[in-house]
């Protein structure tokens, strides 16, 4: 038995994630705030996992921020085509992300080298980047719940439609 928290079932995760700043070392925090937010453990033990390795919405979009950011600051002017791969390339790279901390990092450098950008930039921001790190991690995580809880919600739905179909 758990002992009561004064936190809101969801933002323990959020907030485990985002001072672990690892997805998977907060799977456990995650599955157990899903539970109690109702979600079927079949449900919780398959897209939490799922998520954790290829759910990285936050180290993308921060992928591409940063990214952009470098060019501007050392003098690229960047065009349509090579935002456009910047784009492409944070999306496959944060799918691939290992859900550890500081992860994020090196697949920026993978980003950067798509466009011609040196990765030796990366130092710029490089002393930040953990402040960073904890916010992706937190995003990451709250996304893989809110994932599962619509997956959750709409296998009732589902389950709901044939119940009544079966009666009619």
């Amino acid at each position: 038995m758990s002992a009561p928290s004064c936190q809101p079932k969801s933002e323990r995760a959020a907030a485990f994630a985002f001072t672990s700043t690892s997805s998977v070392a907060s799977l456990p925090v995650t599955k157990e705030c899903c539970d109690e937010m109702g979600v079927h453990s079949e449900i919780s033990s398959f897209v939490l996992p799922l998520g954790a390795t290829i759910n990285m919405d936050g180290t993308a979009i921060y992928q591409c921020v940063a990214a952009i950011f470098l060019a501007k600051c050392v003098g690229i002017d960047l065009t349509l085509v090579q935002m456009i791969t910047i784009v492409v390339t944070a999306t496959l790279a944060s799918i691939g992300t290992a859900g550890t901390s500081g992860a994020g990092m090196i697949m920026l450098a993978m980003v950067l080298d798509a466009v011609g950008i040196p990765t030796t930039y990366i130092g710029i921001i490089y002393g930040i980047d953990r402040l960073f790190d904890m916010g992706r991690t937190a995003l990451n995580v709250v996304g893989d719940a809110s994932c599962a809880v619509c997956v959750n919600t709409w296998e009732a739905q589902m389950d709901a439609a044939k119940a009544k179909a079966k009666k009619a």
